[in-house]
């Protein structure tokens, strides 16, 4: 599982196979929720959460407390335990509950290990399509256990990017939307975390992401550091749990300098 990109200490081997088993373990309970007949309820923002997001999440975190009680879990369903553990994990038991609910299979499912709130391990599964990408940023990132890196391309104007929640971009954003529409050689619209999973994996570019919640983007973020890549907030600085969910993930560090210029510019 070594990248070349990265030569910090290991992570135990322990740990990665708990976090795996976690993986497995929600994969297997979304599909069985998917494309079945689902109870939804809607938040105060308006966001959907459905039967499989309780659920997922329940079985995620009942695994987690028998195996580590001395660690908090932050999960987007129940909320925040242990906030004063050096160790949390920290869930997404759907992310992209509206695809999810729409039989769409670009839903995901996040799990980040944080030590002091840094993650040094990361998994994006991605339950309809059977693949889970893992990420210790101090041995590299997999693919269903097959080593991923990200490209090697440090132009924008050359590059694939994907837009994430480009509709709310351009309700708050509209000049920055206007540039972005004039950026990349390629260019997508999307949601959620596949994006960056395809980013680690060399097939992406760059990603622009918007009104995030640390659930979305921490387990992502050791996944592409892993994968030899950049994710910071759109002002550079590294994300943390008090990030305001505005975040750049890019291939190379070349890459991501020019989209912190056209975002800042």
């Amino acid at each position: 599982m070594l990248n070349p990109k990265s030569s910090k200490p290991t992570v135990t081997a322990d740990l990665i196979s708990h976090a795996m088993a976690v993986a497995d373990l929600a994969n297997t309970a979304a599909r069985g929720y998917f494309r079945g007949k689902l109870g939804v309820e809607f938040k105060s923002d308006e966001s959907p959460v459905t039967q499989a997001d309780k659920g997922v999440e329940a079985q995620v975190r009942t695994y987690l407390e028998q195996h580590f009680p001395d660690h908090g879990i932050f999960g987007e369903e129940h909320g925040f335990e242990g906030q004063n553990c050096r160790e949390v994990w920290i869930i997404d038991p759907i992310d992209g509950t509206r695809s999810f609910l729409s039989g769409h299979p670009l839903f995901g499912f996040l799990l980040g290990h944080l030590v002091d709130g840094k993650p040094d391990i990361g998994v994006i599964g991605m339950p309809a399509l059977n693949e889970v990408f893992t990420g210790v940023p101090s041995q590299g990132a997999t693919l269903n256990g097959d080593i991923i890196t990200t490209s090697n391309q440090k132009r924008l104007d050359q590059s694939i990017l994907f837009v994430n929640e480009g509709d709310k971009i351009y309700r708050d954003h509209p000049s920055l939307f206007a540039k972005l529409m004039q950026s990349g050689q390629t260019r997508r619209f999307a949601y959620d975390c596949y994006p960056h999973a395809l980013l680690a994996a060399g097939h992406v570019d760059a990603v622009v992401d918007y009104d995030l919640q640390p659930y979305d983007f921490l387990p992502v973020l050791a996944v592409i550091e892993a994968a030899g890549g950049v994710m910071t907030d759109w002002e550079g600085k590294p994300l943390d749990l008090k990030s305001d969910g505005r975040v750049i993930s890019a291939a190379t560090s070349e890459l991501h300098a020019e989209l912190l210029n056209l975002v800042n510019g």
